[in-house]
């Protein structure tokens, strides 16, 4: 069976109050649209669309170097994780179910703690991972805690930013945003913190069903496109 994500999402508003560099985005209403800005022409971008997620290597959780060019033919779903959050909970939780369901068709989910976003991933590595792995039974990769905004950002998230800009530019905006990575190790989608894992995989699931049983979808020009497209750049073996 081959599932194929799709690249559009109808997300509603969120409550929580997101601080970053003194600037407070509060009851934001998020667009039904995937969080990506036009891409510039010129030397700077053609830089990173020679790069795929393949080409950094990274330490995990227990401070070994991992390449990740050993998720080659995988789909990644790459998100930035938090253990005191108010999105904690829901997160891990769909994170751990869609995990479960998919790794043995070729999707991997990515996570690299991050403290910038309300001091909300305070612990050491090892506690991060006793947290995650007892109280969420997580099985996917966890990886050292970075940076994601700022002048210490983490190269692949300076990799992961620049492939695909948000609507307030490219800063990461909060906890749990979410990047998905085609099998060619290139960003194809940018979510962010409010979109659940379980809206990601109706998408999935409807992407799949569309391409395959070939109906035709009256929702719209976007919808259609994103179909296309998704049916041609990423598919889960």
């Amino acid at each position: 069976m081959v599932f194929n994500v799709s690249n559009k999402i109808s997300i509603g508003s969120s409550k929580s109050i997101f601080v970053h560099n003194g600037f407070t985005l509060q009851s934001l209403q998020f667009p039904s649209v995937l969080l990506k800005t036009p891409k510039t022409a010129g030397v700077a971008y053609a830089s990173v669309a020679e790069k795929s997620i393949h080409d950094f290597t990274v330490k995990d959780i227990d401070g070994n170097d991992v390449p990740l060019s050993k998720f080659k033919g995988k789909a990644l779903l790459i998100v930035n994780v938090a253990s005191k959050c108010g999105l904690t909970s829901s997160n891990y939780t769909e994170l751990s179910q869609i995990y479960d369901k998919y790794k043995t068709q070729g999707l991997e989910i990515l996570a690299f703690p991050c403290n910038q976003f309300g001091s909300q991933e305070p612990g050491s590595n090892s506690e991060i991972k006793k947290f995650a792995c007892t109280r969420y039974k997580a099985e996917f990769p966890i990886f050292d805690k970075v940076d994601v905004n700022g002048p210490n950002t983490a190269p692949v998230y300076q990799f992961l930013k620049s492939s695909a800009g948000g609507f307030l530019g490219d800063l990461v905006k909060w906890n749990f945003e979410k990047f998905l990575v085609d099998k060619n190790g290139k960003v194809v989608e940018r979510y962010p913190p409010t979109t659940s894992p379980f809206q990601i995989e109706v998408y999935i699931m409807n992407s799949y069903r569309a391409i395959q049983l070939g109906r035709h979808f009256t929702l719209g020009s976007r919808f259609s496109r994103c179909m296309t497209k998704v049916g041609r750049s990423l598919r889960l073996q």
